[in-house]
C-alpha cells in the first residue's frame, strides 16, 4: 500500500489553528496529531501546546556525557599505567585527583558534540528532503503537512477543502 504525502496551505496562523484543533479532537478521520508537521514563516506557542513534541535531545547529552567520564578515565588510566612506567616511592600510578579536571573536561567534550549531532539527527536535518514544498510557507501563508495511506487521500483532500485551504499539493512516497 503507497503513502502519500499531503502539503494543506493556509492564508495565516488563524485558518490553520483551528484546523489542527479539529485533528487533535479527531475530525479527520484516519489522521492522528502525532502525523502532522506544521509548517509556518514564524513560531508559534500555541502550536507547540497542540502537537506536544516530546524532546529526547537531553537523554542523548547525558549519555554522550557519560560516556565522556568512562572514556576519559579510561583512556587517561591506560596512558598512565602502561607497562614502560615504574613505580617510584609510593607515588600512584594512576593519580586520581589531576585525572578528575580531566574526566570533566571529558564529560563536557562529548557532552556538548552529542547534543549537537542528535539535535541535528532529531531535527531532521540529515534526512533527504521531499520536493513538496512551497516558497509561500516562508513569507505569509502556513501549512500542515502529513503522510496518509491511499485510501485515506480522498476524504483527506476533501477535509482540507471543507476547512478552506487555499491549496493542496500532493506527493507520492515510495
Amino acid at each position: 500500500m503507497s503513502k502519500h504525502r499531503l502539503l494543506a496551505m493556509f492564508k495565516g496562523f488563524d485558518d490553520s489553528l483551528p484546523v489542527l484543533r479539529d485533528i487533535k479532537a479527531g475530525g479527520c478521520a484516519g489522521v492522528s496529531i502525532d502525523d502532522v508537521d506544521y509548517l509556518s514563516p514564524i513560531e508559534h506557542p500555541d502550536i507547540d501546546e497542540i502537537l506536544e513534541r516530546k524532546v529526547n535531545v537531553q537523554k542523548f547529552t547525558f549519555t554522550g556525557a557519560v560516556f565522556g567520564v568512562t572514556f576519559g578515565f579510561f583512556f587517561l588510566a591506560s596512558a598512565q599505567a602502561s607497562f614502560l612506567v615504574q613505580p617510584q616511592g609510593g607515588k600512584a600510578v594512576v593519580p586520581f585527583p589531576t585525572n578528575f579536571v580531566l574526566m570533566y573536561e571529558m564529560l563536557i567534550f562529548f557532552g556538548i558534540w552529542t547534543t549537537v549531532f542528535s539535535f541535528l539527527f532529531l531535527a531532521g536535518l540529515l534526512r533527504k528532503r521531499g520536493t513538496l514544498y512551497s516558497e509561500k510557507l516562508t513569507v505569509d501563508q502556513c501549512g500542515i503537512m502529513l503522510e496518509v495511506d491511499e485510501h485515506k487521500l480522498k476524504s483527506v483532500k476533501e477535509y482540507f477543502k471543507k476547512q478552506k485551504s487555499i491549496e493542496i499539493r500532493e506527493e507520492a512516497v515510495t
